[in-house]
C-alpha cells in the first residue's frame, strides 16, 4: 500500500540550505588544508628541487612526499619536518626545502609542500 504525505516545503528548503552550507564549509576547509605543489606556493622567492636519491631509484621507491616547513617573518625556513611519504624520499625533500627562501611576512607561518618522486 502506498501512502502519500504532505511535505512542508519551507522546512525542506531550510534543511537543504543547511546541508549545502555544511558541504560548502567542508569543501573550503579541506581545500585550505591540502598541501601545495612546489610550483604553486605563493611568496616563494627561491626553491630547490629535491634530488632523487640513487638508493631509492635502485630500490624502486617512489611516490608523493609531504613536508611541513616553518617559515620565519624574514622568509627563512626555520624548521622542516616530514608529514608523510617514504623516509628515504622525505629526507631529500627536507634537505631541498631547507634551502628555500620566501617573501617576508608579518608573522611566522607554516607551509606544507608536496613532491612527487617518479622512478624513471
Amino acid at each position: 500500500m502506498l501512502t502519500l504525505k504532505s511535505i512542508n516545503s519551507d522546512r525542506v528548503w531550510r534543511g537543504a540550505k543547511q546541508v549545502l552550507l555544511s558541504v560548502a564549509a567542508l569543501a573550503l576547509s579541506v581545500g585550505m588544508a591540502l598541501p601545495a605543489r612546489a610550483g604553486d606556493i605563493p611568496g616563494v622567492k627561491k626553491n630547490v628541487t629535491p634530488a632523487y636519491p640513487q638508493a631509492a631509484k635502485n630500490l624502486k621507491i617512489f611516490g608523493e612526499v609531504y613536508v611541513e616547513a616553518v617559515v620565519d617573518p624574514d622568509g627563512n625556513v626555520k624548521d622542516v619536518r616530514p608529514v608523510s611519504g617514504a623516509m628515504m624520499l622525505s629526507q631529500a625533500a627536507k634537505d631541498a626545502v631547507r634551502q628555500w627562501k620566501f617573501a617576508p611576512s608579518a608573522s611566522e607561518r607554516v607551509v606544507v609542500v608536496a613532491f612527487n618522486f617518479v622512478n624513471p
